[in-house]
């Protein structure tokens, strides 16, 4: 393997970090994951890579880098691949617990296209497992993420720092991240796998994507992984109709091996809500957020050990601001289950009533709930290295924000309108006129503005409604049909039932003397 002293040349040096240097556990650590990886035991390789890793990193490497790879390349018979997924960890721990240099992230991006270019090209006789797969893709985004929003703070960089920029304009370069995720997506046929799943010619969904038959999973996971991937990518560009395409091939409403990796569950559900949120379709982005977020309340406590469980939280909260958006949107609190409903109106409640106001108060809440729970956008073009240098990494967000409120302002100004709809079952368009303060021409035009800004097209194109009650003027008079949701008992006496069970335990518990 050609040496690299990247770690030593970029890394500043840490008091006591000897980048040559291999601890004992270290050495024990590289010598038996590498030999799991060639017996392809997928589970031993899980838990090295989930606990043992995560125990090492905190106890010997909290405020430094593992050692370089060139340190450990020998025990393990300078095997090309396994040096390129080491090096991939020794990335990950080094923007986890410390800041990388330019050189790093230079470094980086093209230890990934090495090692996806294996992959793509090479021949790949390797088991791994889901979770750091996922991680691989996840880290991937987030890092090339990260450098747009480095590269774009152009104020305080130094010669140095621009001199490198210029000379490696290629890192980075959105094309290439685009290009990498669908080469992944293309070369493993996911798409027709998916496919043929649904006939029943293939079961990938039911192994979680391994191969038991001797083969490997690396390529077909790392595309399927690349569809999350994309859907993530384009959020962050703000191109919301392309990134949920992307996910078309992988059916949310039914099991599929993104819920194997509570981190790709998350992801998956977070970007594909949000994208929703952003071209209309309210109704779905409740329904998904309603279904992650009870997943979430029921299943987070087994997650408690887990290096992603801040993450889970940090989602978890994102996501309740972005459910309170939609709500005061589109008020569908059907679609919402009770016990996420009642963590909701504990979080957000009296936010959520400010927010049916058409005021500054009211417009101050929802840019501070898009700001607090939105992804961090990115402008994905190289900066202009010309004299004034100036920061541009807000310029993305603050379009995507400005965006945003204009239509929760349009969304606002409708609101009067819906409640005296839901008063009346029929009005006579003078009389709602006169309500309004509005002559009947304008009201029409607010009627008509309405029907328009409770209806979105979906993924197939086709328009479907997000509005609780629909409307027709008959002559002169409006209408009104309120859809009434069918009544659910079954999760109130399951509710009972459980609280029942619990009292009966604890009076089995009492001693009577």
């Amino acid at each position: 393997m050609a040496s690299q002293d990247y770690e030593e040349r970029s890394q500043p040096q840490e008091l006591g970090y000897d980048p040559n240097f291999v601890p004992d556990s270290v050495k024990s650590f590289v010598v038996h994951l590498y030999r799991h990886i060639r017996e392809k035991n997928v589970y031993e390789i899980h838990q090295m890579y989930e606990s043992s890793f995560q125990t090492l990193s905190e106890r010997l490497f909290k405020d430094t880098p593992w050692p370089s790879v060139d340190a450990v390349a020998h025990y393990v018979d300078n095997d090309h691949v396994f040096c390129l997924l080491y090096r991939e960890m020794w990335f990950r721990h080094l923007y986890a617990r410390l800041t990388p240099t330019l050189r790093q992230r230079i470094d980086s991006w093209d230890n990934y296209c090495s090692l996806f270019q294996v992959v793509l090209h090479g021949v790949v006789n390797m088991q791994l497992p889901n979770q750091w797969l996922w991680d691989m893709v996840d880290e991937f985004v987030y890092q090339f993420q990260s450098f747009c929003q480095y590269r774009a703070k152009m104020k305080t960089k130094t010669d140095q720092e621009i001199a490198l920029l210029r000379q490696f304009d290629q890192a980075w370069n959105v094309f290439g991240v685009l290009n990498f995720l669908q080469a992944l997506v293309e070369k493993s046929a996911i798409i027709q796998i998916l496919d043929q799943e649904k006939d029943g010619l293939e079961q990938f969904t039911a192994t979680d994507g391994y191969d038991y038959n001797g083969g490997s999973n690396v390529l077909k996971v790392l595309g399927y992984f690349s569809m999350v991937g994309l859907l993530r990518v384009h959020c962050l560009l703000g191109d919301y109709h392309t990134s949920l395409k992307c996910l078309l091939p992988i059916d949310i409403t039914q099991q599929g091996v993104y819920i194997s990796v509570i981190g790709s569950h998350i992801s998956t559900i977070y970007h594909y809500g949000f994208a929703n949120l952003m071209l209309r379709r309210y109704v779905e982005a409740i329904r998904e957020f309603n279904k992650i977020l009870l997943y979430i309340f029921k299943t987070k406590q087994y997650h408690q050990k887990s290096p992603q469980y801040e993450h889970i939280l940090k989602k978890n909260e994102q996501m309740y601001a972005l459910l309170a958006i939609c709500l005061s949107i589109c008020p569908q609190n059907r679609l919402v289950d009770e016990t996420v409903n009642s963590q909701l109106r504990e979080k957000y409640g009296e936010k959520m009533v400010r927010m049916q106001r058409y005021d500054d108060e009211a417009f101050a809440i929802y840019d501070e709930l898009f700001s607090y729970a939105c992804p961090k956008f990115i402008t994905p073009s190289a900066p202009s290295f010309e004299e004034p240098l100036v920061n541009y990494n807000q310029d993305a967000y603050r379009l995507q924000l400005k965006l945003f409120l204009y239509e929760a302002k349009q969304q606002q100004l409708l609101s009067g309108v819906r409640t005296f709809l839901k008063v009346y079952s029929t009005i006579s368009l003078a009389k709602l006129a006169s309500y309004m303060e509005v002559d009947e021409p304008t009201l029409r035009t607010i009627l008509m503005t309405y029907k328009h800004k409770t209806h979105a097209v979906d993924s197939d194109g086709k328009i479907t409604s997000n509005a609780d009650l629909d409307f027709y003027i008959d002559d002169d008079t409006i209408r009104v049909v309120e859809s009434k949701p069918a009544k659910r008992y079954g999760d109130y006496f399951l509710r009972q039932i459980v609280k029942l069970e619990g009292v009966i335990n604890e009076i089995d518990g009492i001693k009577l003397e």
